[in-house]
C-alpha cells in the first residue's frame, strides 16, 4: 500500500503534522427552508400550511478563515448550519449549494466535512485516545497506513490540547469522566482526525465558563490555522471570542440576514456597519461589541427606528460584493474536479466490522454494571433454582403428573428468568448507544450493518460464559441426566434461548424511539410467553384461533425441546396421571402436546429466532432514525 506524505505546518508557534486535504470553499445562493406549520401556530391564526425558518440566505465560507453564525434565539443560525452540512432529516431545503464550485452531493460531502455537534455523544466507556484512534480508523482513507495514522491522532491530541487526558475514560455527562470542556474539545478532535476540509461546529462555547471556553476556542483557532474552512454558530461571547473569528453572519428572528462581512480588528468593521445607519446608538467604551450589536439590532429596537435591517442590508454595498463573491467561487476552479470516491465508506466492511468490534469489546470489558451484574444474577438464580427443585429432573423421582409438571415449571422458570433479567439488561445499554451510532452514520464512518453485526457478536462470549455457569451449577443440582446427547441438547437450547431473548431485547430499542416504550413493548412480550408458551395453558387446551401464537412463541420451542430431550424418550416409564397409568412419553404428548418427532424443526426454531431478531435489528438500524432535526 502506498504511503500517504505528511507535510509539517506551523500552528501557535509549533510545528504539526498536518496530512494531506483539498482546501475548500462552500458556497450558497438564495437558501430557503421550509418546515410544516406546528399545530400551537394554527391555533393562533397561522394559517399557512408551510413555515419558513430561512429566508433567501447567501453566502460563503472559505478555507482558513474563521467564520461565525450569529444571532438571537430563533434566529435560525443552527439551522442554516444544519442545512448547510445536511443535517437535517425533515424539511424542505431551497437553493444552490456548492462545494468547491460543484453542486453539494451528500454521500461525498460527508467524506470531507465534519460535524460538532453542541451536544457532545461518546461512548462513555471508552478513553480519549481510543475515541479519536477510532474514528481516525474508520475515517482515514486507506492509503493512510497504520503509523502514519496513528502519528495524526497524536497531532491531533496535541492540537486539541488533550494528550494529557488521552488515557481518560469519556464517562456518562454530569456524572463521570470528562468535564463539559473537556468533552468539547473531544469532539472537535473526533471530527479533525477525519482529516476534514470543512468542519461545522454548533456553539462549541456553550455551557462553558470564560476559562473553559477560552481554552476550546484556542483549539477552534488552531483548526482553522491548518487552512480548513471552520464554521462555528455562537452565542453572545465573550470579547475575546467573538474578536477571534475573521467572518461574521449576524442574522435576526425568523431566518433573515443582517450582516455578512469581516469582523475586523477589534471589531471595527461591524461596528462601523451598524452605527452607519440613522438612529443606531453608538457603542460605549470597553462595551462588549458582539452584545452591542445583538441589542441595536433586536426586534424592539427595529420597532422604535422603524427599518427593517434585513432590507438595509439588501440594499448595501456589502450584500452586492458579497453577491458577486459567491457568484464567482460557485464556478468551478479550472484544473479542478468534482469531489468523488469510488466506494460509499472509507474502509472496506471487513474493517468497519473489524473496528466496531474493537470498540465494542473494550465497552463492553469496562461495564461491569451491565456484563458482571448479569454473570453474578445468573450465578445466584442457578443456585436458587438449583435449591428448590433439587433433584427434581432425576427421571426415577418423578411418580405422578405433579412430578413432571414441577419439573416442567423448574424449566420454565429458570429459562424466562434468565432469558428475561438479559432482555432487561442489555435494552439500556444498546440505548446508551445509539445516539452515539446516529453521530457516527450522519458522518458516513460505517455501514449500519457493521456496527449491527458487531454488537450482534460481541454478546456471544458473554452468553456462552451463562450458559456454562448455569450447565455447571443448576443442570447437576437439579438432576437432570448425564448422558451427552441430554446434556448438549439442554446446553444448545439454553444458549438459544438466552440469545433470543438479549438479541429481542436489542430489536426492541433499535425499533422505538426511546427506552420507556421500549419497556413497555418488551412487558407485552413478555406476557404473551407466559401464556403461550404452553406451560400455564397445555397447547391442546389453546382455542384454534389462537394457537398461530403458540407456534410463533419462542418460548414453546424451547420447552418442547426441553422436555422431548430429558424425557421425551422414557415410554417404559410409566406414572399416575389423573387416576390411569401412562408413561412419560405419553403424558407429554396427551397433555402439553410435546412431541419428539419435532424435535429437528423445533431444533431449526431455536435457532432462527436468535438469528431473525437479530437480523430485525440491524435491519432497523439501517433503516429506523428517531433523531429530528
Amino acid at each position: 500500500m502506498e504511503e500517504t506524505k505528511i507535510t509539517m505546518l506551523k500552528i501557535g508557534g509549533l510545528r504539526r503534522m498536518v496530512l494531506p486535504f483539498t482546501p475548500l470553499i462552500i458556497s450558497f445562493q438564495d437558501v430557503n427552508y421550509y418546515v410544516d406549520t406546528p399545530a400551537e401556530m394554527r391555533e393562533h391564526g397561522y394559517m399557512e400550511k408551510k413555515l419558513q425558518l430561512l429566508h433567501n440566505i447567501t453566502g460563503a465560507f472559505q478555507p482558513g478563515v474563521l467564520s461565525a453564525l450569529m444571532g438571537v434565539t430563533g434566529a435560525g443560525k443552527t439551522t442554516l448550519l444544519d442545512v448547510l452540512s445536511g443535517r437535517k432529516t425533515g424539511g424542505v431545503i431551497e437553493g444552490d449549494i456548492r462545494i468547491g464550485g460543484y453542486p453539494k452531493i451528500q454521500q461525498t460531502f460527508a467524506r470531507i466535512s465534519g460535524y460538532c455537534e453542541q451536544t457532545d455523544v461518546h461512548s462513555p466507556q471508552i478513553t480519549v485516545g481510543e475515541s479519536v484512534a477510532y474514528s481516525a480508523w474508520l475515517r482515514l482513507p486507506p492509503e493512510v497506513d497504520a503509523k502514519a495514522r496513528n502519528e495524526f491522532v497524536n497531532e491531533v491530541l496535541e492540537t486539541i490540547e488533550l494528550d494529557e487526558i488521552r488515557d481518560s475514560l469519556v464517562g456518562i455527562p454530569g456524572v463521570n469522566g470528562l468535564s463539559t470542556e473537556q468533552r468539547k474539545r473531544l469532539t472537535i478532535a473526533v471530527e479533525l482526525v477525519s482529516n476534514p476540509s470543512i468542519i461545522f461546529m454548533d456553539e462549541p462555547t456553550s455551557g462553558l465558563d470564560a476559562r473553559a471556553a477560552a481554552i476550546v476556542m484556542r483549539a477552534v483557532k488552531n483548526v482553522a490555522d491548518t487552512g480548513r474552512t471552520v464554521v462555528c454558530t455562537i452565542h453572545q461571547p465573550s470579547i475575546d471570542i467573538f474578536e477571534a473569528f475573521d467572518e461574521l453572519m449576524l442574522m435576526k428572528r425568523g431566518g433573515e440576514l443582517i450582516y455578512a462581512g469581516p469582523v475586523g480588528h477589534h471589531s471595527c468593521e461591524v461596528i462601523q456597519y451598524f452605527q452607519a445607519i440613522p438612529g443606531v446608538p453608538s457603542i460605549k467604551d470597553k462595551y462588549n461589541p458582539s452584545t452591542w450589536m445583538l441589542e441595536v439590532t433586536s426586534t424592539s429596537m427595529e420597532l422604535q427606528l422603524g427599518v427593517d435591517f434585513a432590507q438595509i442590508y439588501r440594499e448595501s454595498s456589502m450584500c452586492k460584493d458579497k453577491d458577486m463573491l459567491v457568484k464567482r467561487l460557485s464556478i468551478p476552479v479550472p484544473g479542478t474536479s468534482d469531489l468523488h470516491f469510488s466506494t460509499q465508506f472509507p474502509q472496506k466492511f471487513r474493517e468497519q466490522f473489524k473496528a466496531c468490534l474493537w470498540k465494542q469489546c473494550l465497552s463492553y470489558w469496562r461495564t461491569p454494571s451491565y456484563n458482571l451484574v448479569r454473570m453474578v444474577f445468573i450465578t445466584v438464580a442457578c443456585i436458587f433454582f438449583g435449591v428448590l427443585f433439587w433433584q427434581k429432573g432425576n427421571i426415577n423421582h418423578i411418580n405422578d403428573q405433579q412430578g413432571l409438571i414441577t419439573i416442567l415449571g423448574c424449566m420454565y422458570g429458570t429459562t424466562l428468568f434468565s432469558g428475561i433479567n438479559n432482555c432487561q439488561s442489555v435494552m439500556p445499554f444498546v440505548s446508551v448507544e445509539r445516539s452515539v451510532v446516529y453521530r457516527e452514520r450522519f458522518a458516513g464512518m460505517y455501514s449500519p450493518w457493521a456496527y449491527s453485526f458487531a454488537q450482534v457478536a460481541m454478546e456471544i462470549p458473554y452468553v456462552l460464559v451463562q450458559v456454562v455457569i448455569f450447565m455447571l451449577i443448576a443442570y447437576p443440582m437439579i438432576g437432570y441426566e448425564w448422558t451427552a446427547a441430554k446434556f448438549f441438547w439442554f446446553m444448545y437450547t439454553m444458549l438459544c434461548t438466552l440469545f433470543y431473548f438479549l438479541y429481542l431485547g436489542m430489536m426492541i430499542v433499535s425499533l422505538t424511539p426511546n427506552i420507556q416504550i421500549a419497556s413497555i413493548l418488551a412487558s407485552m412480550f413478555y406476557t404473551l410467553q407466559n401464556l403461550m408458551s404452553g406451560f400455564i395453558v397445555p397447547a391442546p387446551q389453546i382455542p384454534k384461533w389462537w394457537i398461530w401464537l403458540y407456534y410463533i412463541s419462542p418460548m414453546s420451542w424451547t420447552l418442547n425441546v426441553f422436555f422431548t430431550t430429558q424425557f421425551g424418550d422414557h415410554d417404559d416409564r410409566m406414572i399416575d396421571v389423573f387416576g390411569e397409568t401412562k408413561s412419560v412419553a405419553a403424558f407429554m404428548r396427551d397433555y402439553f402436546g410435546f412431541r419428539r418427532d419435532l424435535l429437528p424443526l423445533a431444533a431449526v426454531a431455536l435457532a432462527a429466532f436468535p438469528v431473525l431478531f437479530a437480523a430485525l435489528f440491524g435491519y432497523n438500524i439501517s433503516k429506523l432514525n428517531f433523531q429530528r432535526r
